[in-house]
């Protein structure tokens, strides 16, 4: 009888090394974008909230209805981006985004600096939001483009350990800053850093092969919405960032105006996340790959609402970190599974649509999140149960809206729109590695 090999940690790591190797360099130029993109981003943003609602005296409904403000106009953003990448290509809207993401930056660290208007403030913040969303939609078909159906998955999951190495780095950083330097330093910094991955991504992102979309009206974005299991994957999705639109704003102001703790303590819970997506997405990502999706992001969305829920009945900082660990895996369960999920279901010469859409989704909901939020720490202000409980119920709905969504199989029509009708695709649970290069029907 043989025995099978010993797996020792010096073994698996070599497998996960040379697997990793087999990536696209266009993909690993994408991640370190995001890796440093995402550590300018996160020294500012995240404590933006504090500022206003403890420099400024905005009231924490107010702030909220900012973020909303913000997010609705940014979810047009990653639509548009979208509709830009199909059309225009991948690398112009991304470098024109980006570019423009810099400018607004050193703005607003004006506009902190000589302590201008909120209403200002709230304008070229939404001006940031607008340029990052048309960024992100085209540099997540870019991903997709590059890494092709069969990885797509693993590919995400190394998208955001970049974006989590960032985040990691950024609030721990922007944390101590604060302590020490002005709030207009941070967004200085910021804009420094988003100009380093600027000249990075001028001098080596390349437009990806791919196939070109139609030039159709720009009405033709509404038949995304025919696609019926695809949009009840958007409307279930939209719970989830509901959720975890908590992160920056909610969170920050319960942790350090309600329990007392420190910005910096807050940007150390920031920064186990972050450590946490670096140590465990890929080889989670890869895990995950042998299950239903549906499956997959349930059990992400049921660790989402766990670890809010626990900020209402923990006060100790060692238990705090326990409850973000919980967040966390909740998130990396998720996130990059649901980015694959909208990948795979779009036609490739519709990618960037489908993918604006799921952003419409991503933005929204985290705006929503934010509002909800602020609403329920101004209606609770002495019952941290009663604003947890909120959120980790909308995490529960969507658990059971993905279980049942993974045993919807679609019923196809002939689409008069498609040169070739033909049998139904495989659905991502089914079948992870195809990728059709016409969709041969249009699902029910």
């Amino acid at each position: 009888m043989g025995h099978l090999p010993r797996v020792t940690p010096r073994r698996w790591l070599a497998g996960v090394f040379d697997e990793l190797r087999r990536f696209d360099r266009a993909l690993w130029v994408l991640v370190l974008s995001q890796l440093i993109t995402s550590a300018g981003f996160s020294i500012a943003l995240p404590f933006i909230a504090l500022y206003l609602h403890r420099d400024r005296g905005v009231a924490m409904t107010v702030v909220g209805a900012i973020a909303l403000a913000n997010g609705v106009v940014s979810a047009v953003g990653r639509v548009v981006g979208g509709e830009l990448a199909d059309r225009v290509g991948r690398r112009p809207t991304v470098l024109g985004a980006v570019g423009w993401r810099v400018a607004m930056f050193l703005g607003l660290a004006l506009l902190v600096a000589s302590d201008g208007p909120v209403w200002g403030i709230a304008v070229v913040f939404l001006a940031v939001r607008i340029t990052g969303a048309l960024a992100m939609s085209a540099i997540t078909a870019m991903v997709a483009d590059v890494a092709g159906a069969g990885r797509r998955m693993e590919a995400y999951g190394l998208f955001r350990v970049g974006s989590n190495v960032g985040w990691a780095a950024g609030p721990a950083l922007g944390g101590y800053m604060a302590l020490f330097w002005p709030y207009w330093t941070l967004f200085a910094a910021t804009a420094l850093i988003t100009a380093v991955a600027f000249v990075l991504l001028v001098r080596h992102a390349r437009e990806p092969g791919r196939e070109r979309g139609v030039a159709e009206p720009i009405r033709a974005f509404w038949d995304v919405l025919a696609d019926r299991r695809f949009l009840a994957f958007v409307g279930i999705s939209l719970l989830v960032f509901m959720v975890a639109g908590q992160l920056v704003s909610t969170l920050s102001v319960f942790i350090v105006d309600r329990l007392g703790l420190s910005e910096a303590q807050f940007g150390g819970l920031l920064t186990l996340n972050g450590l946490l997506v670096v140590l465990f997405q890929y080889p989670l990502a890869r895990a995950a790959a042998r299950f239903p999706r549906g499956r997959i992001l349930a059990v992400g969305s049921i660790l989402y609402g766990l670890g809010y829920f626990a900020f209402g009945w923990l006060h100790a900082y060692p238990a705090l970190l326990g409850a973000m660990t919980a967040v966390t895996f909740g998130e990396m369960l998720y996130a990059p599974n649901a980015l694959g999920v909208a990948a795979d279901l779009a036609p490739p010469s519709r990618r960037g649509r489908y993918l604006g859409a799921f952003g419409l989704a991503e933005t929204l909901g985290w705006a929503l999140g934010a509002f909800v939020g602020g609403v329920l720490l101004d209606a609770f202000p002495a019952a941290p149960v009663g604003i947890w409980g909120t959120v980790a119920g909308l995490g529960f709905v969507a658990a059971a809206g993905f279980s049942l969504w993974d045993r919807w199989q679609p019923r196809c029509q002939p689409d008069p729109r498609l040169p070739v009708p033909g049998p139904c695709p495989a659905t991502p649970s089914q079948e992870a590695g195809s990728e059709p290069t016409t969709p041969p029907c249009a699902p029910d």
